[in-house]
C-alpha cells in the first residue's frame, strides 16, 4: 500500500505544515507514506496525473487530503475526476473546511472517509484499519486529541528545497483560550503548550540547516511571558552570534497584554527581524461583546503606540469589516483610531462564515447574507447594505495595493489627511469608477490614477505630485514618468502646469520590483 499526504497550498512558498505533522505520526506506516504538495490555479488533469503516477498495480493506494477554505473547490474538482478515472483509489479527508457541517458538503459525499479535528494520531490508525481490518463501517470519524507530549514534532521533514525557499509554519502552542466568534479558535477549550525546551531544540536545528524565516502560527503567542520570553531570548541569541545573517521571526499577539518583562525582550530586536501580527478586529466595545470578544481598547492603543515608538519590530494590525451590528460609520471610526495609532500596516479583513463558527448565530438578527461559496465572505446584513459592502471590499483591495504594499510611502500620508477613512474610500470610489477593477492594475497604471485624483479631485499642483510620486518611484528606473509618458496624461490644466497624466500599464503590480522598499517591508511582500 501507498499513502499520499496532500492539500493544495495557497502559494508555493506555504509549506504545509499539517501534512508534515501526519507523516512524522505515520509509525510503521512512513516508510509507504510520501507528501505531495501541490499550489491552487493548476491544471486539475495535470494534479491528478501526478497522483496517479503513484498508483502499482494489485495496491492500496490511499491518498489523504488536507482541506480549507482556499482550496476546497478545487479538491473537491480533484476529487471528482480521482474518483471518476480511479474508483478504486482511497479518499480520506481532513482539515478545517471539512470538519463542520460536513454531511452537507460535495467532496464529503465523493470521498471514502473523514476525519473532523485532530488528525494527528487519528489517520495513520484509520490507515492501519484500511490495510488489515477491521474494515472501518463509517465515514466519518472524529479526530482523537492527542496530548502534545506524544506527538512527535515535524520539523526535520522541512527538506533543505523548503528551508531554502518557503516559509516554515512552525507552533509552540495549540489552541486558543479566547471565543471571537467568528474564529474556529473560538471551539476550542484553552491554549495547549507544547514542551518549550523540546521545542527550541526543534528550532536549533532548523537553524543549523539554514532556516532564518519563522512563522508561528500559534494564536497567542504572548499568552505565557516566560515562555515567550525563552522563545524571543532563541532568536536574541541567534541574532547576537550571527548578525550578519539574521533572523526573521513573525508572531501574533493579544494586543492588550504586554508587560514590561516583554517589552524589555522586543526592544532588543533590531529592524526587519520581528513581525507582530495583531488582531483589533473592532473599536466598538457593543460589537466586541456581541461577538464575544474580551479587549481592552485603551490598553491595547496604548501598546501600539508604545510599539511604535519604542520597538523596531513590524506591526502588522487587523480589522473586520461586516461584524455583526458593525455599521461603516462605527467601522470608519475605528479604522480612523487606528491610523492614528501609526501601525505599518492595517489588514483591512472582510468577515467570512468559516464552518462551525459561533458568528452563525447572529445571522438573522443582524440579517447577515453570506456568499454561499468559498471563501463565504459576507455581502450584506442590516446594517451595511450589499452596494455598501462592496465598497468596503473594493476599498480594502485598493488599500492593499496602495497602503500597505510599501510603494507609496511618501504620498500615502497625502492622500489620507486627518480624514484616513474617509479620503481613502473617495479615492477607492474614483478609482472605481474610471477602471471597473480591482485586480490586475499595473503599477505604472495605479501611480498615474493616483496622480490624477490628487491633480483633478484635491485640486494639487501636478508638479508637487509628480515630485512626491517620483520618490516613492526613486531608484526604479522602470516606473520613472518620463516625458513621453507623462504626454499621454489627461490632468484638467490648472495655474502653475499644463502637464497632462499617463495610464500606462506595465506589469502586473503584484510582480511590481521590490528593490527600494525596506528590507523588512520587501520581505512582506516576497512571502
Amino acid at each position: 500500500m501507498t499513502i499520499l499526504l496532500s492539500t493544495l497550498n495557497a502559494r508555493y512558498a506555504h509549506a504545509s505544515l499539517g501534512l508534515r505533522y501526519l507523516y512524522a505520526n505515520m509509525g510503521a506506516l512512513q516508510e509507504q507514506t510520501h507528501i505531495q504538495e501541490f499550489v491552487i490555479g493548476a491544471k486539475t488533469t495535470d494534479l491528478l496525473e501526478r497522483l496517479l503516477s503513484w498508483q502499482r498495480a494489485d495496491e492500496k493506494l490511499i491518498i489523504g487530503f488536507g482541506v480549507y477554505i482556499w482550496n476546497v473547490e478545487e479538491t473537491t474538482r480533484l476529487v471528482a475526476l480521482i474518483k471518476r478515472v480511479a474508483p478504486e483509489i482511497i479518499i480520506v479527508l481532513g482539515g478545517p473546511e471539512v470538519s463542520y457541517e460536513t454531511q452537507e458538503q460535495a467532496i464529503v459525499g465523493m470521498a471514502d472517509y473523514v476525519i473532523t479535528g485532530w488528525g494527528d494520531v487519528s489517520f495513520p490508525a484509520l490507515c492501519q484499519q484500511i490495510l488489515h481490518g477491521p474494515k472501518p463501517l463509517m465515514k466519518i470519524h472524529a479526530g482523537v486529541q492527542a496530548s502534545l507530549d506524544e506527538l512527535r514534532l515535524p520539523y526535520e521533514y522541512y527538506s533543505d528545497q523548503d528551508i531554502k525557499h518557503r516559509t516554515l509554519y512552525v507552533e509552540a502552542s495549540r489552541g486558543c483560550p479566547f471565543k471571537c466568534e467568528f474564529c474556529l479558535s473560538a471551539l476550542d477549550k484553552t491554549a495547549w503548550p507544547f514542551d518549550i525546551d523540546r521545542f527550541l531544540e526543534e528550532m536549533e536545528d532548523l537553524h543549523a540547516r539554514g532556516a532564518r524565516l519563522f512563522k508561528f502560527v500559534d494564536r497567542t503567542f504572548n499568552l505565557n511571558i516566560k515562555t515567550s520570553l525563552k522563545i524571543m531570548q532563541f532568536f536574541l541569541d541567534k541574532l547576537a552570534a550571527n548578525p550578519d545573517d539574521p533572523v526573521f521571526a513573525h508572531f501574533e499577539v493579544v494586543p492588550d497584554h504586554l508587560p514590561d518583562a516583554l517589552k524589555e525582550g522586543i526592544q532588543k530586536f533590531p529592524a526587519g527581524t520581528l513581525q507582530f501580527e495583531i488582531g483589533i478586529q473592532s473599536f466598538n466595545p457593543e460589537v466586541q461583546t456581541r461577538i464575544s470578544r474580551k479587549q481592552n481598547n485603551s490598553k491595547a492603543a496604548e501598546n501600539i503606540v508604545w510599539l511604535m515608538q519604542h520597538s523596531q519590530a513590524h506591526l502588522h494590525v487587523d480589522l473586520i469589516a461586516g461584524l455583526p451590528g458593525e455599521t461603516v460609520e462605527s467601522f470608519a471610526q475605528g479604522f480612523n483610531q487606528l491610523h492614528a495609532l501609526g501601525p505599518h500596516e492595517i489588514q483591512f479583513g472582510i468577515l467570512k462564515r468559516l464552518r462551525g463558527t459561533p458568528i452563525i448565530r447572529h445571522t438573522e438578527d443582524f440579517g447577515m447574507r453570506f456568499d454561499p461559496y468559498p471563501p463565504y465572505t459576507i455581502l450584506a446584513n442590516k446594517d451595511v447594505p450589499f452596494a455598501a459592502m462592496q465598497r468596503l471590499i473594493r476599498f480594502a483591495r485598493y488599500w492593499d495595493l496602495i497602503a500597505n504594499s510599501g510603494r507609496f510611502t511618501h504620498t500615502l500620508p497625502i492622500i489620507l489627511g486627518t480624514q484616513a477613512f474617509e479620503n481613502f474610500m473617495d479615492l477607492s470610489n474614483w478609482i472605481y469608477a474610471q477602471t471597473d477593477a480591482t485586480h490586475k492594475i499595473a503599477l505604472d497604471r495605479l501611480a498615474n490614477l493616483v496622480t490624477k485624483w490628487l491633480c483633478n479631485e484635491r485640486g494639487m499642483d501636478l508638479q508637487t505630485v509628480q515630485t512626491m510620486i517620483g520618490k516613492d518611484y526613486a531608484g526604479d528606473a522602470r516606473h520613472k514618468q518620463s516625458p513621453e509618458v507623462l504626454a499621454q496624461m489627461h490632468v484638467k490644466p490648472d495655474s502653475k502646469s499644463n502637464k497632462p497624466s499617463s495610464e500606462g500599464n506595465t506589469g502586473d503590480i503584484g510582480n511590481a520590483a521590490t528593490g527600494n522598499l525596506p528590507k523588512r517591508q520587501a520581505r512582506h511582500l516576497v512571502n
